[in-house]
């Protein structure tokens, strides 16, 4: 199937068009595997789609979909399966990161589909952590070469039941024991976990630096829960920088209904802006290639 493409914006990705009526399912799915190893985020737009379909296109590509155990935010299943996630649990700013940078087994690969667009606002941001590295202060590449992250954080006992969805401290042992995370059990069964991190990776697809990571929506959201390695505190000049370079780098999202988006989760950094209104449905699918990467 012949496509039709261009530039997300001038600095990011791939907009995929439907030319000529054509089915999603029947894409050249080489070509698409080259774009997203070299691109990093694909935008299809145009197809006939909904969420069958959007299950059916995500398996052409990815295996290993996960539930999202573990994860930050509380998420809706959506049709009773836990791959298929709504992103909408709240509507405030969702600063740029990698998904789940705060454990050791990432997701490598990201979904999101459009079920329903916001009435205005709520595009999803995205960012190159490539470039990203490439606009760091030489002072704050060094400072993040010198020291990792450190994720420290003290759960209730019904929480941690909710966020792992499992009550057994074994299953959960075994859980933090995979993903590199340091367990303690209190007596009243609330869990303190911290987990190691650094700040940037080498690329999976090209001899570079990447910057990616979950630090700036935890210093929004929960400041307290992040430190360095050393338990020292993230300088807020740092903090600034990294803010600011967001801001110049971030491409937005402006959705329109059955967009579907692929995005490299070793690379693009992906956040959300605010939004008002109960229309909003965007769902999530997590998972890995089914393809070298």
């Amino acid at each position: 199937m012949n496509i039709k493409k261009q530039p997300i914006s001038n600095s990011l990705g791939q907009l995929i068009f439907n030319r000529n009526n054509s089915n999603i399912l029947e894409i050249d799915k080489e070509e698409i595997i080259s774009l997203f190893k070299y691109y990093g985020v694909l935008l299809f737009r145009g197809f006939e789609t909904n969420t069958d379909i959007f299950k059916q296109f995500t398996s052409l590509f990815s295996t290993d979909f996960i539930n999202y155990a573990g994860g930050a935010f509380n998420r809706r299943v959506i049709n009773g399966d836990e791959t298929l996630l709504s992103v909408n649990d709240f509507k405030s700013e969702i600063k740029l990161h990698g998904e789940m940078y705060y454990q050791q087994n990432i997701p490598l690969m990201l979904w999101f589909f459009c079920a329903n667009p916001a009435l205005e606002d709520g595009e999803t941001t995205v960012c190159d952590g490539r470039e990203f590295f490439d606009k760091l202060s030489s002072s704050t590449k060094d400072l993040f070469s010198q020291k990792k992250l450190k994720f420290a954080v003290r759960i209730s006992k019904d929480d941690w039941h909710k966020k792992y969805k499992t009550d057994d401290l074994e299953v959960l042992g075994e859980m933090c024991k995979n993903n590199n995370t340091h367990l303690k059990v209190h007596e009243d069964q609330s869990i303190q976990l911290e987990y190691i991190a650094p700040a940037i990776i080498p690329s999976r697809c090209g001899n570079y630096q990447v910057f990616i990571n979950s630090l700036l929506p935890t210093m929004q959201l929960s400041p307290d829960v992040l430190t360095f390695d050393d338990d020292s505190k993230i300088p807020d000049d740092v903090v600034s920088e990294l803010n600011e370079i967001a801001e110049i780098i971030t491409t937005e999202i402006s959705w329109q209904k059955g967009d579907i988006l692929m995005v490299d989760n070793t690379r693009i950094m992906h956040g959300r802006r605010a939004f008002a209104d109960d229309l909003r449905d965007i769902y999530i699918r997590l998972c890995s290639p089914a393809f070298p990467f």
